[in-house]
C-alpha cells in the first residue's frame, strides 16, 4: 500500500492528537530505519507485506566480529556470508565464503591480524587469486575494501551489510559471486518477493560504484515480469 506523507501524517496523528510535527518525523525515521515502512520515491510512502531482512548470524561470524572490533575498535567494517544468498536460489553452491568489508586504510592491519588466527584468509583477491586458489575451497574469508558510505546495519549487535548493498555487489563482483552469476535475475526477483526492499537504496550504492545504468536495467527487467 503507498501513500502520500500528507495522508500518512494524518493517521498517525488521529492516533496520536498531540505529537508535534517534530516527534511525528522522528518516528517516521525511525520506522524507515527498522524497514516497516519504505520510501520507493520522494513524499511517497510504502507499507510493505514483506518482511524487513535479518540474516542468519553464524557462530563464526559473531566470533570474527567480536575478535576484530576487540583488536580495531574505532574502524568501520562489517561482516557476512555468502551463504545468505542461497535462500534465493535454485542451485545450492556449496562454498563457505565470509566476506569481511572494511575501510580502506585499516585492511591490511585486519588482513594480517586475521592471518594470524585463521586460516584461508585472502586480501582483496583478483580473477587470478580466484582461480588458483579460493574456488578450490569450501571455505575462505575474503578481506576486502569497504566502499566508502556503502549503506550498513545493526543485526544481533554485529554490523553487516543490508540485502541491498548484498544484491548491488552480486551484480559487480563476478568473481566473488561467480555461483550466483547464472541466477542474478532469479535471486533478485526471489530477494524481492520475499524481503523490503529499497530501491532508491540500491540505486544509491549502485551510484557510489558507478554501475547505476546495470542495476536500473535489471530491475526495469524484474518490474517487467
Amino acid at each position: 500500500e503507498k501513500l502520500s506523507k500528507q495522508l500518512l501524517v494524518q493517521s498517525i496523528k488521529k492516533d496520536f492528537p498531540n505529537w508535534a510535527e517534530n516527534t511525528i518525523n522522528m518516528y517516521l525515521s525511525n520506522l524507515k530505519k527498522k524497514g516497516i515502512i519504505n520510501t520507493p520515491s520522494r513524499g511517497i510512502y510504502e507499507l510493505p507485506n514483506k518482511i524487513p531482512f535479518e540474516p542468519k548470524i553464524s557462530v563464526d561470524l559473531i566470533e570474527i566480529f567480536k575478535a576484530i572490533k576487540r583488536k580495531f575498535p574505532y574502524i568501520t567494517f562489517c561482516i557476512w556470508n555468502n551463504v545468505w544468498l542461497n535462500d534465493f536460489m535454485r542451485h545450492q553452491p556449496f562454498k563457505n565464503y565470509i566476506i569481511i568489508e572494511v575501510e580502506k586504510d585499516a585492511c591490511e592491519s585486519v588482513f594480517g591480524y586475521l592471518n594470524e588466527i585463521k586460516k584461508n584468509v585472502f586480501l582483496n583477491p583478483n580473477e587470478e587469486i580466484f582461480d588458483r586458489y579460493i574456488q578450490n575451497l569450501d571455505e575462505a574469508i575474503i578481506v576486502k575494501n569497504l566502499v566508502s558510505e556503502a549503506p550498513l546495519i545493526i543485526v544481533q549487535k554485529i554490523t553487516v551489510p543490508p540485502l541491498e548493498k548484498i544484491l548491488v555487489d552480486m551484480l559487480i563482483e563476478t568473481n566473488l559471486f561467480s555461483a550466483q552469476q547464472n541466477e542474478k535475475q532469479f535471486i533478485l526477483k526471489s530477494s524481492m518477493d520475499k524481503f523490503t526492499i529499497n530501491k532508491l537504496k540500491m540505486r544509491r550504492y549502485a551510484i557510489r560504484r558507478n554501475r547505476e545504468p546495470e542495476i536500473n536495467k535489471l530491475l526495469n527487467i524484474i518490474s517487467a515480469k
